[in-house]
């Protein structure tokens, strides 16, 4: 069954949420579109008194950027902090209904948002508004001073009529696709296409998900922090807010297995490199004013109580932080999709085979027009689909279509210590390491940064964990540590120059150059996409990235502001290495 059609709702202004309230009400009491609700929110409220439990349980913490909050049958993004003028640049989304409560300054940018027959609702304008709404493309019948004498308190009701409309919606995609890889990346991408009703066949050259990079005991979720708010920052507080949510939408944490990911809230405490960095620390908590439940900053003593150990300069805790294990949240992710997925593990894809249609008006090769053929090492076929999504990290650039992407790896090797041989910790604490409360008996310190590819556990990169940690806690504290065999787990992290994913269309490295300027200028191959380069920050970008590329693919509002959604275009390297030309 296809998902129904989607009805966009823009509130320029939140408000008390009342009216999305209303919106929502009469949308669960009828049969129709899907509703999705974008409220622009310059200081989100409280959560409304008479707000149902779902929306309750899912009101975010009040922290600026663009909340997606999944309720029950209807999609609410919450666009908080800034003005209304500054965050509709950012919102990529075809809007059908406005709903604009107050003053608005930049109401031209509304005619870019509008999709054809929108209509608009407009509190009480004056004659400076009406004018710039006319230009904007929209109209209206009567004269609207009539409108404030109205049972509907002074609202104009006006129509997008635009000669120059955006373009109707174009078909709807046949949803089937292939997902290379089944580490984080590919199974949040699994569930994110499954849950939109497409059909997904999952290649994994292991027998197991998670046996890469996404293999280790215990990864950690926190936030990123700077002064300047910059897109690293803004992408990983999206990012970690929306995968604590992505968790309990398939079944929740527990540290015991109780639940489908194993994993905890337990907090991370980041302890302040130096000196120096303490007043830096102090600083962006206090510019920002983030609420307590996102980060809180304290003093040394305040950090020596929590740690439990000396620390002589201060220190961030993340209350709502803690880790994860990813492979259960792999697995949890995957159980998610149900029948619409099918496995073929311990298969390695190697050449990927686009069929276009040939002269005589049959497709090349045997196979349908317009698929993906994805081929073996033998040449066997292994699947076909219209959509193909490279998530296998690394090894994504052996496909010769993405053999050009400036992707490299960093060894990483995490000590394993039981846990009557380490302190016990009971919260994640970091600083240049960090170290997990014991996971089923078993505490993890690392990870290292090494640029080789030994797979081997090394003696030495355990002692420079072993070091960071007694760096931390001292070396009374981790004597004991240093007389443990030698245990751990080797990952290799895969990035790009600028640390940031890789999210979206393919560019096509074998297309003529060009003269590209814009990344919509750049040409990429039809249905074929990466979710690619995590680095060390894949537990919690996967489910927000995997959410961004499903609503491409959809033609969905995205989840991200514009300019997030443009840091992460697989096409920024293509621009980047003309403009060096």
């Amino acid at each position: 069954m296809a998902p129904k059609p989607r009805h966009v709702v823009l509130e320029t202004s939140l408000g008390d949420g009342q009216r999305f309230l209303a919106t929502l009400a009469s949308h669960r009491g009828a049969a129709g579109a899907a509703l999705h609700y974008i409220a622009i929110a310059p200081t989100l409220p409280p959560v409304p008194a008479n707000a149902p439990p779902d929306l309750r349980a899912a009101w975010p913490t009040a922290v600026p950027g663009l909340h997606r909050l999944a309720l029950d049958g209807v999609t609410l993004d919450l666009l908080v902090g800034g003005t209304p003028s500054g965050w509709l640049p950012e919102i990529t989304a075809r809007v059908d209904e406005f709903v604009i409560p107050e003053p608005l300054d930049a109401m031209r940018a509304l005619s870019r948002l509008a999709a054809p027959n929108a209509t608009l609702r407009l509190q009480a304008p004056d004659e400076q508004q009406l004018r710039t709404l006319k230009a904007a493309g929209f109209s209206w019948t009567g004269h609207p001073g009539a409108n404030a004498e109205s049972n509907d308190g002074g609202w104009l009701h006006a129509d997008y009529t635009s000669r120059k409309p955006q373009p109707p919606m174009p078909l709807p995609p046949e949803r089937r696709a292939i997902v290379i890889g089944a580490g984080v990346a590919g199974a949040a991408a699994c569930e994110r296409l499954a849950a939109r009703s497409w059909q997904v066949t999952l290649i994994e050259r292991h027998e197991e998900p998670a046996q890469e990079a996404s293999g280790n005991r215990a990864g950690i979720f926190m936030p990123l922090l700077s002064k300047d708010d910059n897109i690293p920052t803004r992408l990983t507080r999206a990012a970690y807010l929306y995968a604590m949510r992505a968790w309990r939408r398939v079944g929740g944490l527990a540290p015991d297995g109780g639940a489908p990911v194993l994993g905890e809230q337990c907090g991370v405490l980041q302890l302040a490199r130096d000196e120096e960095h303490a007043p830096l620390q102090r600083e962006v908590v206090e510019a920002w004013q983030y609420p307590q439940e996102f980060v809180q900053w304290l003093d040394a003593d305040a950090a020596n109580a929590v740690l439990g150990a000396p620390t002589p300069y201060g220190a961030w805790l993340f209350p709502q932080g803690g880790w994860a294990n990813p492979a259960s949240v792999c697995r949890a992710m995957l159980a998610a999709c149900g029948r619409r997925l099918t496995r073929i593990f311990h298969a390695e894809a190697i050449t990927l085979r686009r069929h276009e249609a040939a002269s005589d008006g049959d497709a090349r090769g045997g196979g349908a027009e317009g698929e993906w053929e994805v081929v073996a090492a033998d040449g066997r076929v292994i699947a076909s689909a219209p959509v193909v999504v490279l998530a296998n990290g690394a090894g994504a650039t052996a496909i010769e279509q993405a053999g050009e992407l400036p992707l490299y790896t960093m060894r990483g090797q995490v000590t394993h210590l039981a846990a009557e041989a380490f302190p016990k910790l009971k919260m994640v604490v970091c600083r240049e390491a960090y170290m997990t409360p014991p996971v089923q008996g078993i505490t993890s310190i690392g990870a290292t940064y090494d640029r080789d590819d030994d797979r081997a556990l090394r003696a030495e990169s355990q002692q420079e964990n072993l070091l960071r940690a007694e760096e931390i806690l001292g070396p009374e504290r981790v004597a004991a540590a240093r007389q443990a065999a030698l245990q751990g787990r080797v990952g290799f992290r895969t990035m790009a120059p600028d640390r940031l994913p890789l999210v979206g269309a393919l560019p096509d490295y074998g297309a003529e150059a060009g003269k590209a300027e814009r990344l919509r200028d750049v040409k990429r191959h039809e249905g074929l996409y990466t979710l690619l380069g995590y680095a060390s920050r894949g537990l919690i970008w996967s489910p927000l990235a995997a959410e961004l590329l499903a609503c491409q693919l959809e033609g969905e509002p995205l989840p991200l502001e514009a300019t997030l959604v443009a840091a992460l275009d697989p096409a920024r390297f293509v621009l980047k290495a003309r403009r060096k030309l």
